[in-house]
């Protein structure tokens, strides 16, 4: 097993594989910015290593002063954890040309992956089911307006080189299409340096559902069930359950080989994400983009499976068998996770500041990763992620029952918070059925 770790990245996550490492025995180190100093995660590694101002391209995306810190730390890996440098392929490929090791999928399959237009051929070319759409970017807005009249409207004008609900825009005509090819495009060159496009069919009911993969250290891909994320804002993820409540056994049977698929297309290693976007009316799925690192809501997964995915990260890394029996995978009881973001809950604007009060619920079936203690400021420079509330139970209405007990019990005072948005939720009756979609939110709003 590795010996030493160094963890690209802060907050909650920061600290959530700080855990497991230390857990293994492994001297767990952080890197932070001056603004994060005396966030938990850096008090509770085993070393920490300031890597910078607050801006995060002079501190957590900084290559240069990341591998310093691993040199004169010693540290033998590097996980980046999710955002920053973590599906950043020159980054991966840096990493392992300094003689360390990469805790992630290989860089090619990083680079595979991060192109959405690329992405999708490689998953048609495999057998996995994708929306109709372009197979190269839309050159120009004539060339969109064209393929949005062959594929249907309404459409989605997406940027090819975005992901986490970033740079994408509906368009119901073609006017509609005229602005927001010109917006999705200006974002996309602003914000990931590359202003490629494409025009897929866009689906007014949909659910979004992904698929946890995990690439074995002997080559083979296994899938650990499903997970639905259909509670969102502005294509933000706020709440995921595992199971889909959406998905029948025979419909999982067809995500899970779809996903696998999908892994071995691009030999895949480590964890990752499928997710797809499920048409409720005609049972179909569609393959939306796979996230090439650990996902933000993966406790859910390792509730219902018993399993720790930074563990197997590591094992798989490590060239080491899983601790499970890829075998023998099977979902027990029900899990939810609820983001518990420095937020307005009416609008879900950034609302930073001192944290006054911070006393984390407990109990059965509980469990809270969270990146802030009474006492820290939730500052702007960063996603305004504070913790992770995951609740768990033998069926779906006790997860419920306990995320409703647990949200009461949340006591959170200083920044803003969208714990009564969660109570709200958690009284809707379109949610409580099960039978909801990415509009659910916009609907309570």
């Amino acid at each position: 097993m590795i010996e030493s770790l160094l963890v690209a990245n802060r907050g909650e996550i920061a600290r959530r594989i700080i855990r497991t490492a230390r857990r293994l025995g492994i001297r767990a180190i952080a890197v932070h910015s001056e603004a994060d100093a005396g966030l938990p995660f850096v008090t509770e590694a085993d070393e920490a290593v300031c890597v910078g101002p607050a801006n995060p391209a002079q501190s957590y995306r900084n290559v240069e002063a990341i591998l310093a810190a691993a040199k004169s730390t010693g540290a033998q890996a590097i996980h980046p954890g999710y955002g920053f440098l973590s599906e950043n392929a020159d980054f991966a490929r840096t990493v392992e040309a300094s003689g360390l090791i990469w805790i992630g999928p290989g860089a090619d399959a990083i680079t595979a992956m991060g192109d959405k237009i690329n992405a999708r051929n490689l998953m048609a070319a495999a057998g996995v089911p994708v929306a109709p759409g372009t197979t190269d970017p839309a050159a120009d807005l004539d060339a969109a307006v064209a393929a949005a009249a062959e594929i249907g409207y309404p459409v989605m004008v997406k940027a090819a080189a975005g992901g986490g609900g970033m740079g994408m825009g509906v368009a119901t005509d073609e006017a509609a299409l005229r602005t927001e090819y010109d917006k999705v495009r200006a974002f996309a060159e602003r914000m990931f340096g590359d202003g490629s496009v494409l025009i897929e069919r866009y689906f007014p009911r949909v659910r979004h559902v992904e698929v946890q993969i995990l690439g074995l250290a002997d080559g083979r891909v296994v899938a650990l069930g499903e997970r639905e994320c259909s509670v969102q804002r502005r294509n933000q993820k706020l709440v995921e359950e595992s199971p889909s409540p959406a998905v029948s056994p025979e419909l999982r049977e067809r995500f899970l080989a779809a996903a696998v698929r999908a892994g071995e297309a691009v030999n895949y290693r480590n964890a990752g994400t499928v997710e797809c976007l499920l048409d409720p009316a005609t049972q179909e799925f569609f393959f939306l983009e796979m996230n090439t690192r650990l996902q933000v809501e993966h406790p859910v997964t390792e509730l219902v499976y018993g399993v720790d995915l930074v563990e197997e990260q590591l094992r798989v890394a490590a060239g080491l068998a899983p601790t499970f029996d890829p075998d023998a995978l099977a979902p027990r009881g029900h899990a939810i996770e609820l983001r518990v973001n420095a937020e307005d809950p009416k609008r879900f604007l950034p609302g930073p500041g001192v944290i006054r009060t911070w006393v984390e619920p407990t109990g059965e079936g509980v469990r809270v990763d969270s990146g802030y203690v009474e006492g820290n400021t939730v500052t702007p420079f960063y996603d305004s992620l504070m913790a992770k509330l995951i609740v768990s139970g033998a069926t779906r209405a006790e997860a419920v029952e306990r995320a409703r007990a647990a949200v009461a019990a949340f006591e959170l005072a200083g920044p803003k918070n969208n714990l009564p948005f969660f109570a709200e939720l958690l009284e809707n009756q379109e949610f409580l059925s099960g039978d909801y979609d990415t509009g659910i939110v916009s609907r309570m709003r």
